[in-house]
């Protein structure tokens, strides 16, 4: 155990407990009294940290500090786990900071991850600007005002009320929902929720939702227990319908790749003696999943269902006649 490591291990136990005895330290840190003294005096004199003898209670406390007084032990160790769910915060925290009404409640946040990624030696920006988060995909702009009005009914449990602009269609309907939970996904914001117009679960993007309003009446609930196994029943943001199963051959150049990755929380692999890998995993709406394959050129073959193989065969076709002219 490293210096660093059993100053962190010190002030843990400390702050866990109100004394802990020189032996009790010592055992733990598995160390010799004259390192354990060392540390100690580094922690009270380098560092300044609060720590008193009590002879009464017969062990160390962390007291505390004086108003003037600050310490804060010397940078700190993370596992590539932690280095990376402290990063991902960060990104989402300035994706969602976009200078609107969010921006004076998101900023102290920023502020906090920076400091648990930084250490003493080194300056927090310097730290986060060696690391870089690229999106996999297109960010759409949500609309912060719009954003706290759907944050707020949800957690106060009030209906929604807004104008949605349906991509698909290109029509612009007048929706009342029941606000289940956010999702995040793909980098944008989707709010899943009880229509009351179409009495069914419906996704919604925030940034096609237009002057959303909060309800005084109060939500319809759904167990989420129930939200989340209807929405495992879909791929990507769109789930309803009759649930199927696709089956996609990967060629073996492709397969080294796709083996490691997640299409679906339910997909099972299985590995083919031309080393190739075929991925079965279900779905209820083909839209984004059609998208998905058609990513993946000639390295992927749709097996099966044969409505989801015509569906890939029309796309290509479309592709085809748009080239040739």
């Amino acid at each position: 155990m490293s210096q660093l490591e059993r100053l962190y291990r010190i002030e843990q136990m400390l702050l866990n407990a109100p004394v802990v005895s020189f032996k009790r330290l010592q055992e733990t840190l598995e160390v010799s009294r004259a390192t354990l003294k060392r540390d100690l005096a580094y922690l009270r004199d380098r560092l300044h940290a609060p720590i008193e003898y009590d002879r009464f209670a017969g062990g160390y406390k962390m007291a505390a500090p004086h108003r003037d007084q600050r310490y804060q032990l010397p940078g700190l160790w993370f596992s590539p786990q932690e280095i990376c769910a402290l990063l991902t915060m960060h990104h989402l925290l300035r994706e969602l900071d976009s200078g609107g009404l969010l921006a004076p409640h998101v900023q102290p946040l920023l502020e906090r991850i920076q400091s648990l990624i930084g250490s003493g030696h080194a300056d927090a920006k310097q730290v986060t600007a060696r690391v870089k988060l690229i999106n996999a995909s297109q960010h759409r702009q949500t609309d912060p005002a719009a954003f706290e009005v759907v944050g707020n009914a949800l957690m106060m449990r009030k209906r929604l009320r807004f104008s949605y602009e349906g991509r698909h269609r290109n029509d612009v309907t007048q929706r009342e929902v029941s606000p289940q939970r956010l999702s995040y996904y793909r980098e944008n914001w989707y709010l899943d929720a009880w229509c009351h117009d179409k009495q069914a679960l419906r996704k919604f993007a925030l940034d096609a939702m237009r002057e959303p309003v909060m309800s005084e009446e109060a939500a319809y609930e759904l167990p989420l227990d129930e939200v989340n196994r209807k929405l495992a029943e879909g791929y990507g943001v769109y789930f309803g319908g009759k649930t199927q199963t696709a089956r996609l051959r990967f060629n073996a150049a492709a397969a080294r790749w796709i083996r490691h990755e997640r299409w679906h929380p339910q997909q099972v692999s299985r590995e083919l003696e031309d080393g190739a890998l075929e991925l079965s995993l279900p779905y209820s709406q083909p839209t984004e999943l059609v998208m998905d394959i058609l990513r993946h050129g000639d390295s992927v073959e749709v097996l099966a269902p044969p409505a989801l193989r015509q569906a890939v065969i029309e796309r290509i076709e479309a592709m085809q006649d748009l080239y040739a002219t």
